[in-house]
């Protein structure tokens, strides 16, 4: 028993020192920059992966960013199979909505401009962080997102419908992912059932980006930018937030997260020359400030 215990150490330390470096060197940064970088990181990943819809599909780029993501977490993680009969319903359907979360944003994504997308799927957690309340100033921050919405639709001669209208089952998939998110913490530990739901999500997206896109998918160029895009948008953003969340209240957090929308409108400008109408900014901004008073006034 004992060499079997100094054997497993062995085996596990230079992971565990490794951790800890990794640990040391999040640490160094301050939480609000480690949520904002995150933010910064997947709205830029979302804006490479809007760059290679030409040659894989939104499917296709979808089915890259999740698999690698999936690789490197189950790598880092290396989760045991055996999770429970509570834990695995909950994986399972946190990597189905994963799964249909991503590919119902990049097909948005592919039909109208990323800060648009942004805002429309923004608007799942901003009905969660609503949802059930019975007080004034919850109902005029639902209003004010309302108007937004309204806002948009104004400018839909602009805007396609089918690209709104999988924004907005982006929308739903998010407001449950974050449902679902309190059951999976619960439920596993540490980063286990995130790689396996991870690992989900790779199934659910793979059978359609292999339809689309076919072997093109085993391009080596295509594949390296697949990788950069699953660092970008998946695997960094929830190793910084997970260390944030450790060191600043949710609500904090949730204000911070709250700029989401703003961000990738920017990083569609900056990145994809994407520019928005003066309408389209006050709809973003409407969102954005109801999101943030949501947050701000929560109970």
């Amino acid at each position: 028993m004992v060499s079997v215990h100094v054997d497993e150490l062995g085996g596990r330390l230079p992971r565990l020192r490794a951790r800890s470096f990794t640990g040391r060197a999040l640490g160094a940064v301050p939480p609000p920059l480690q949520v904002l970088f995150g933010i910064v990181c997947v709205q830029v990943g979302a804006s490479l992966a809007k760059q290679l819809f030409a040659v894989a599909g939104p499917a296709g780029t979808v089915s890259l960013r999740l698999f690698f993501a999936a690789v490197v977490l189950l790598l880092v993680w290396r989760p045991a199979l055996r999770l429970g009969r509570r834990a695995w319903p909950v994986v399972l359907a946190y990597g189905v909505v994963l799964g249909l979360m991503n590919l119902s944003f990049y097909q948005a994504l592919a039909r109208i401009p990323q800060g648009i997308a942004v805002t429309v799927e923004f608007l799942g957690p901003l009905a969660v962080a609503l949802a059930g309340s019975r007080r004034l100033i919850d109902a005029l921050w639902a209003l004010l997102a309302a108007g937004g919405v309204v806002l948009l639709a104004e400018t839909r001669g602009d805007l396609s419908m089918a690209g709104l209208l999988f924004a907005l089952g982006a929308a739903v998939c998010w407001g449950s992912y974050i449902l679902l998110s309190a059951a999976l913490g619960s439920r596993t530990s540490q980063g286990n059932g995130l790689a396996l739901a991870m690992a989900v999500a790779a199934m659910v997206a793979m059978p359609t980006g292999i339809a689309e896109t076919g072997t093109g998918l085993l391009s080596p160029w295509l594949l390296i930018l697949g990788l950069a895009v699953a660092l970008l948008s998946s695997v960094i953003p929830y190793s910084l937030e997970l260390e944030a969340l450790r060191k600043i209240p949710p609500r904090v957090f949730g204000v911070l997260m709250s700029l989401e929308p703003a961000v990738g409108a920017l990083a569609g400008l900056v990145v994809l020359h994407e520019s928005l109408h003066a309408l389209q900014w006050v709809a973003l901004c409407c969102v954005v400030a109801a999101s943030i008073g949501a947050t701000r006034t929560a109970k």
